[in-house]
Formats: structure tokens, sequence, C-alpha cells
């Protein structure tokens, strides 16, 4: 599910940028899912003795 939201995102970023849509959401809710991403890999890996 995450990744697919994130795939998403990517998706709407680069079409905002090449259309100039939104591109201010956009880019923030990309920060929030890499953000999200990060905390999850890091979390992972901490529970992974």
């Amino acid at each position: 599910m995450l990744w697919t939201i994130i795939g998403i995102l990517i998706i709407l970023w680069i079409l905002g940028l090449v259309f100039k849509i939104a591109g201010g959401l956009i880019n923030i809710l990309l920060i929030a899912a890499v953000i999200v991403l990060i905390y999850k890999f890091i979390k992972g890996r901490a529970t992974r003795h």
C-alpha cells in the first residue's frame, strides 16, 4: 500500500513539474512520503537484530 502511494506521488510530482500543476502541494506530499519511507526503513532495520 505504501509503495503504491509513493509511486502515485512520484508520477504526480513529475507531471506537476512538466505541466506546472499544483507543484507546491505535490512537493509537500512527496517529501512527506519520503520521510515515512525512510522512517519505516530505519525502524525495520532496528527490529531485525
